[in-house]
């Protein structure tokens, strides 16, 4: 039993670490491409819903932390003022300038993959609730999964890097959408995961990188749970990491060591770690029993490592909570 859940406390102190920054507009770090003089303007200007949390998409999954714990929560403080907040930021008007910018021909590659896929888990996340948030946002939604569909057969080979261009990652979240939202889109994401990573053993998972926050093994992993049967999925992982049982890779059980939280770069490995023990947790009813608990110890690790320092710098504290939540709510399911 893991002393991580994501008990009132926790999601009270979540909510007040993201509504501190999804309407903190600097320091910010734009994903922009300037055409001319014109194009030089704030970040309130280009995207007046998402302008906080230093970069566009870390305000996204801002959003969907915020909404998904007014859902768990609703009878708190934080809850009226998310719900404030959110009928106030998810207005045609802003919708409609957000739309405007992604339909420019210099923003074809804005925010591709990790922005999308999160977008549009945003946006299954509204539809919980009974405002109008939801409607408001489709058409984003939609924007976001046409330019999916035009992009996985565009894709000839997966992009497998821990850092926000993982494929893996994007399809993940965006099947999840697919599947209520877009039969066709659910289809596509399924087959081209097959295509790029059924055929994948013996993982050697030389990783961490210096400044990922993904797994690119147990994000694939996590991937191909989602898109294959239970049984296929136990086979296919069984090739994948065939020394499971034995620890190996090691590297995969270890949490990452943070030098520097500071740096943005290196505070990247602490949502390694959030996002390994999400995986971990996520993975373990699959496995068999022995394995199951290994999983199960290593995401607890892993938590151990990470969630004290979902707030303190900056660097880090603009996007962790949201990959905290991740995790916590893998452990409660």
């Amino acid at each position: 039993m893991s002393r991580f859940c994501l008990d009132s406390d926790t999601a009270a102190r979540f909510a007040r670490i993201t509504l501190g920054h999804v309407r903190q507009e600097y320091p910010h770090k734009l994903d922009h491409v300037l055409g001319s003089d014109e194009d030089a303007l704030p970040p309130h200007v280009l995207h007046p819903i998402f302008f906080g949390s230093f970069d566009w998409h870390s305000c996204v999954h801002g959003w969907w932390t915020l909404l998904t714990l007014r859902r768990l929560f609703p009878d708190t403080d934080e809850a009226r003022a998310i719900e404030k907040l959110a009928d106030q930021s998810f207005t045609t008007e802003k919708v409609g300038t957000e739309l405007t910018y992604l339909k420019r021909p210099l923003s074809r590659g804005f925010e591709r993959p990790y922005g999308w896929a999160w977008l549009l888990q945003l946006h299954l996340e509204a539809s919980r609730h009974s405002e109008s948030w939801a409607s408001e946002l489709e058409p984003l939604a939609r924007a976001f999964a046409d330019r999916l569909s035009g992009h996985l057969p565009a894709l000839t080979y997966p992009i497998r890097v821990g850092t926000h261009f993982n494929t893996a990652f994007a399809l993940t979240l965006s099947l999840e959408w697919a599947e209520q939202f877009d039969e066709d889109l659910a289809a596509a994401v399924c087959d081209r995961a097959k295509h790029w990573f059924e055929h994948d053993r013996d993982c050697q998972a030389w990783e961490p990188g210096g400044d990922e926050f993904l797994s690119p093994a147990l994000i694939e992993a996590l991937c191909m749970s989602r898109v294959l049967p239970e049984p296929e999925f136990v086979a296919w992982f069984g090739g994948f990491l065939p020394q499971l049982d034995l620890g190996q890779p090691a590297t995969l059980f270890s949490p990452a060591t943070v030098s520097d939280r500071s740096d943005g770069k290196i505070a990247h490995l602490d949502g390694l770690n959030l996002s390994r023990a999400w995986c971990w947790t996520s993975l373990a009813p699959l496995l068999p029993a022995e394995e199951s608990h290994l999983a199960y110890d290593t995401a607890e690790a892993h938590l151990e490592a990470a969630m004290p320092h979902v707030a303190g710098d900056y660097m880090g504290e603009h996007w962790l909570a949201s990959f905290a939540l991740l995790a916590l709510l893998a452990n409660d399911t």
